[in-house]
């Protein structure tokens, strides 16, 4: 168990500042105070949590200095939004399937935090349709082995169609999570607990835990678990 903890108060201080103040000259000047409050605890975070994902799914392990890959940005892309806000005001990390292609959809661990909005957790979320075929189609084909899945109580969600999707039986078993267009269950964290020395393990225990469903879909999509 960490003796010491990964993320402190000044993560969500920086974070609530930065929302009120989004612009670039107040992030330039406040550069330092991101580096050491956010981007290098998230990044000794991710490192230390190699050791725990080699024991649940060592497929996911990241390498914890590729910034955007693992570590998402700070910088917003604003090319097709309206809101011009040249920063996100949330810290956030994916662990993607290492097997996956690039530009291809795949499963991943996620953790996401913000004041106020702290959770973590896995599955795949806005899967190109292709993806989701698939994921679908073994749905469809192996319901036991969905039945598994489903026996874990995982809180999966995503959005969903009103209607079943073309070319499946609407009176399949499992019709309801047949209509999702995500795949994905996440836990909720309080900003004391991820300030806490055992963050690492707590979120390593829900990553154990939603392991059933992100091995689910690796084998829709043909990658190794």
């Amino acid at each position: 168990m960490a003796t010491t903890a990964h993320f402190g108060p000044g993560l969500f201080e920086f974070l609530a500042e930065l929302k009120e103040n989004n612009d670039r000259a107040w992030f330039e000047a406040n550069k330092r105070r991101y580096a050491e409050a956010v981007q290098e605890p998230m990044l000794r975070f991710i490192g230390d949590l190699g050791g725990a994902l080699e024991r649940i799914a060592p497929e996911f392990v990241a390498n914890p200095r590729r910034v955007g890959g693992s570590m998402f940005r700070i910088h917003r892309d604003t090319r097709f939004s309206k809101d011009k806000s040249p920063y996100k005001t949330a810290a956030a990390a994916h662990f993607r399937h290492s097997a996956a292609p690039k530009g291809v959809s795949a499963p991943g661990f996620y953790l996401h935090l913000e004041p106020g909005s702290c959770f973590g957790g896995g599955g795949i979320y806005h899967p190109d349709p292709g993806s989701l075929r698939r994921v679908r189609d073994r749905i469809a084909a192996e319901p036991e082995e969905w039945r598994e899945v489903r026996r874990m109580k995982l809180p999966i969600q995503g959005e969903a169609l009103k209607r079943a999707p073309a070319g499946y039986d609407p009176a399949h078993p499992f019709i309801e999570d047949l209509k999702l267009k995500d795949l994905y269950a996440m836990a909720s964290f309080t900003e004391r607990e991820v300030c806490a020395p055992d963050f690492l393990e707590r979120y390593a225990a829900v990553c154990a835990t939603t392991a059933p469903l992100l091995r689910f879909v690796s084998r829709a999509l043909e990658l190794p678990w």
